[in-house]
């Protein structure tokens, strides 16, 4: 086993947190929620994960507040889930996994038939393409009393969230949610402090990293997940990621995971591999959203084969800029993808899909050099996120 894929098993600190190896479950939604609850499928999908080796766990879009899920059957951080999520985070402890929390907020972007709001809330004023199934057309533009208020919101959760039990907070500012519809120019028409030019469209997502450090303090573990693209014209792009990257790390973030993509515009640049069309209309059960899924599909889908490693020579550049840790997401699957990460100079390495189809995927590198994950990237696992079991592997699912 040569020395960088060796570094990849050793511990390393995240801020204070010692983490035993450089493996982190990525924030995939896991479907198990149903009414904003902690299943025991919920349970078990993480327990899994930690008994399989990875340092720690991310637990999917825990949206900061009712109005902030992208449907009824998430969690968001509210009192009532206090006892069973502390129950959750605990066993995950007592199988030596930490805990991340990925921060949600999905702006102008909902389903959620059970908004205290008539109309989901984005920067600017459009179609609300995720809520046109449930008669849900239009997000209005957010007030600047709208604004403070939201980052307040932001404070409050994270503080639950750390009396909670989590280790870790993941800020999502990345795939088309409610922040990163800040930062796009394709989804932010403001021209107030909160509009036009890329310092004044992160003014919001700093002032949320800011409300969060406030919250859980200087020594608690606050990462960001960000697009390193949009993949869309008019979008984020490669060059605008370093500066959001440089304004991040200025801001006081403790770790960046270089994604990509957006779920709204262009989702398969994330997902690289087999089409999602047709596993998302298999799945999908409104006959008003298969027919916009075949209208929209081919552009909305379009076509990035599979490759080993596909964000690395964008995700590297960010090392330029930052001083923060380097977490990568973005089709590694063997050994070989891990040594070169290292190499590279990355801190650690996000997991979604191998982990899915091989949960014990760090125990089972660790002891076998040229060990490559039995994931094949044909992408069925995404569009299991509201089945009845949840997000699952359907090749190989154990």
């Amino acid at each position: 086993m040569n020395a960088f894929l060796t570094q990849s098993f050793t511990p390393k600190k995240l801020n204070g947190l010692a983490l035993k190896n450089r493996f982190i479950k990525a924030g995939t939604f896991e479907g198990m929620s149903p009414q904003s609850a902690v299943s025991s499928a919920l349970c078990n999908f993480h327990g899994r994960i930690a008994d399989g080796g990875v340092a720690m766990t991310t637990i999917g879009y825990c949206a900061i507040e009712n109005d902030g899920r992208l449907h009824e059957n998430m969690l968001y951080m509210h009192e009532g889930i206090r006892n069973d999520l502390s129950t959750l985070i605990n066993t995950l402890h007592s199988k030596d996994c930490k805990v991340s929390g990925q921060m949600g907020y999905g702006g102008g972007f909902s389903k959620n038939r059970h908004r205290q709001r008539k109309r989901p809330l984005g920067p600017s004023f459009g179609i609300n393409m995720l809520g046109v199934a449930q008669g849900m057309l239009f997000c209005d533009a957010m007030t600047l009393q709208d604004i403070d208020r939201l980052v307040k919101r932001y404070g409050e959760a994270a503080a639950f969230m750390q009396s909670v039990g989590f280790d870790c907070l993941e800020i999502h500012f990345g795939h088309g949610y409610g922040l990163c519809q800040f930062m796009s120019p394709k989804t932010n028409r403001r021209t107030d402090l909160y509009g036009g030019t890329l310092q004044n469209r992160m003014r919001l997502p700093l002032r949320v990293l800011e409300s969060v450090r406030k919250a859980v303090g200087d020594d608690f573990p606050v990462i960001g997940k960000i697009s390193l693209t949009e993949g869309v014209q008019g979008g984020l792009d490669y060059d605008d990621a370093l500066e959001i990257a440089r304004l991040l790390d200025q801001g006081g973030i403790d770790g960046i995971v270089t994604s990509g993509g957006t779920s709204t515009m262009n989702p398969m640049i994330m997902f690289r591999g087999d089409n999602l069309l047709q596993p998302m209309l298999k799945a999908e059960k409104s006959p008003l959203m298969r027919m916009m899924l075949r209208l929209a599909g081919p552009r909305l889908f379009k076509h990035y084969p599979y490759e080993e490693l596909y964000f690395l020579e964008q995700a590297k550049r960010l090392r330029e800029v930052v001083n923060c840790d380097l977490i990568y997401v973005g089709g590694a699957s063997n050994n070989n993808s891990f040594a070169t990460l290292m190499q590279a100079g990355f801190d650690f390495i996000q997991l979604g899909r191998s982990l899915l189809s091989d949960p014990d995927l760090p125990l089972q590198a660790k002891h076998n050099p040229g060990y490559a994950s039995r994931c094949l990237h044909c992408n069925e696992c995404v569009a299991t996120i509201e089945h009845a079991q949840g997000i699952h592997c359907t090749r190989f699912d154990s």
